[in-house]
């Protein structure tokens, strides 16, 4: 579901969310980009699985990819990403790539303020890969290291794997 926040509340909430991650900036579970009016499908689901595993693996519930910040300077400036196609039809789109069909938990578009404009920006949240079962794209597996898309490392695949399963 794409959530739209008319709500002052939720709104609030939301810009308070993206405000604290772009000032603790991007990590393992949280990844930035411009995304103008394209981005490539394929690259969003080894984001997904990535973000997803680290997520795993730091004990979080889930991690961030958002769309209309620019990487290099933290600035807000806003994204066409799927602006007449709509955003409805990724999830599904994701879905059918992952591990376990798992796909994103919400994905939120909202429109903070920059300068007296409003930016759109678009922010996937990820779910953490299932307890001992890593998250992959197609049938490979990715992590981060630092802001570095990569392979997840045998070591990590291993830690998953070998999470015990609660009743």
């Amino acid at each position: 579901m794409v959530f739209f926040f008319d709500d002052r509340a939720k709104k609030a909430d939301m810009l308070s969310i993206l405000g604290d991650l772009i000032d603790n900036w991007e990590n393992e579970v949280v990844e930035f980009k411009e995304a103008g009016k394209d981005y490539d499908k394929d690259k969003i689901g080894k984001y997904f699985s990535a973000i997803s595993n680290e997520a795993n693996l730091k004990g979080l519930q889930f991690g961030w990819l958002v769309f209309g910040v620019r990487n290099k300077t933290r600035e807000i400036v806003g994204s066409d990403y799927r602006n007449t196609k709509g955003l409805d039809t990724l999830k599904q789109e994701i879905a059918i790539g992952t591990t376990g069909g798992i796909s994103f938990i919400d994905i939120i578009e909202i429109y903070p303020l920059v300068h007296g404009e409003e930016k759109r920006v678009i922010m996937f949240q990820i779910p953490a890969a299932a307890t001992a079962i890593p998250t992959g794209w197609h049938d490979h597996f990715y992590g981060r290291n630092g802001e570095s898309l990569s392979a997840l490392s045998v070591e990590e695949l291993d830690r998953i794997r070998g999470q015990e399963k609660k009743d």
